[in-house]
């Protein structure tokens, strides 16, 4: 099959999820004989292929609100105007209002729908009603749609009543790994705590500053991340390093073997993430073996289930943190747990059988199209008109399964 993969900043992957997503899924279906284009932003370095993907670079509006719409509507077009297309996946259901184009050239499509976007405080009230209006945009035009946790699963099900296709993301599960990145860090294996996020208020990577300034920890904190289009949250985190000796602000580090060995060697992994679904950093620290002390929400349970330890505020992570120390021994244990947890429930070649079985489904005429007709309650947050669906929308091609 012809593939697309459009929505994300492409490969090779540097940046989030749906880039090591795409990269990992990618390079496998092209392993298993189909022909994959992936949509990347433009860069000073350009390859027409990685690992057997052929790249197309497309320009984008460097504005928070913008970036990713702009570079997406140059995607699609690119894709409905060049060589065929048997079955595409879009990435993150804002890029659905593009959805019609693809149809109009009669590509089966696919959304990935990515976490819920409208709970993030990053957007102001027109970006959040944005989000809001593109999900049912999703529902009504994509063939399919894919959530990565059970509780996006049922947040669809329940505010649309339409299914989803829930397929996890994957992580590398890393062993023997060096330790010689470390030591121009000043750092030592299994002596310091980590924290890899970009610094936007969902992910709580303040109130982890917090907690730890509050604990009795005597290992370093690293914190790796940056803030681009959050100036405010990032002076109030650079303010609560300031205040401790013992916090360290590495930035952004984009150096996958560093990062490698960051994970594998803390003594414990800090995740704050509340909104998204199933999230890579999480899992590449259980695939790395390292203990994980996570934000307690939905998502997270759902990823670590009982093997994992859960904080709500700064106060309870300070305890964790105290216990973490006091207790080597019993966090070897739980990382150990946790990776094996990782190798079981999380593998990229059984997520990619899951994308390749879908697009045959796809590709053999499956849709979801006119299983919702929108949200099932008013709740004042539908301040766009919903898309104008046509006849055929009233029934569902294929069979729900």
């Amino acid at each position: 099959m012809r593939i697309a993969m459009i929505g994300t900043r492409g490969v090779p992957a540097a940046y989030g999820g749906f880039e090591t997503a795409v990269e990992e899924i990618g390079r496998r279906l092209v392993e298993r004989g189909h022909d994959v284009t992936v949509y990347c932003r433009s860069t000073a370095e350009r390859t027409p292929e990685h690992l057997g993907m052929k790249l197309v670079y497309v320009p984008a509006l460097q504005l928070k609100a913008c970036e990713t719409l702009s570079r997406t509507a140059l995607s699609v077009a690119h894709a409905v105007t060049g060589r065929p297309v048997d079955a595409a996946f879009v990435f993150n259901a804002a890029n659905a209002p593009f959805l019609p184009l693809l149809r109009a050239r009669r590509i089966p499509t696919a959304v990935h729908v990515d976490g819920l976007e409208w709970k993030r405080d990053k957007w102001g009230s027109a970006g959040r009603r944005y989000y809001r209006w593109a999900e049912e945009v999703a529902v009504r035009q994509a063939d399919a749609l894919i959530s990565d946790a059970e509780g996006i699963a049922d947040y669809y099900r329940e505010e649309f009543a339409v299914p989803t296709e829930l397929i996890r993301y994957g992580t590398r599960i890393l062993s023997h790994t060096p330790t010689d990145r470390l030591a121009a860090l000043g750092l030592s294996p299994n002596g310091y705590h980590l924290v890899v996020a970009r610094f936007e208020p969902e992910n709580h990577v303040d109130v982890i500053l917090e907690g730890y300034r509050n604990s009795r920890a005597g290992l370093p904190l690293v914190v790796v991340g940056t803030a681009p289009y959050a100036a405010g949250h990032l002076a109030r985190i650079s303010e609560l390093a300031d205040g401790d000796p013992r916090i360290r602000l590495l930035g952004g580090v984009w150096d996958q073997e560093l990062l490698d060995q960051l994970y594998a060697h803390a003594h414990t992994y800090l995740h704050g993430h509340s909104v998204g679904g199933t999230n890579p950093s999480l899992l590449r620290a259980m695939g790395a073996g390292t203990a994980v002390l996570a934000w307690d929400v939905v998502f997270n349970r759902e990823v670590l289930g009982a093997v994992g330890s859960y904080f709500s505020d700064s106060a309870s992570l300070a305890m964790l943190l105290d216990d973490a120390e006091l207790s080597p021994h019993h966090i070897l244990e739980v990382g150990e747990a946790l990776q094996s947890r990782a190798a079981a429930r999380y593998c990229w070649e059984d997520v990619t059988t899951s994308y390749e079985t879908l697009a045959t489904r796809l590709v053999a005429g499956y849709s979801t199209r006119g299983a919702s007709r929108g949200r099932l309650r008013a709740d004042g947050w539908d301040v766009f008109p919903a898309p104008v669906a046509s006849p055929s929308d009233a029934v569902i091609r294929g069979r729900l399964s």
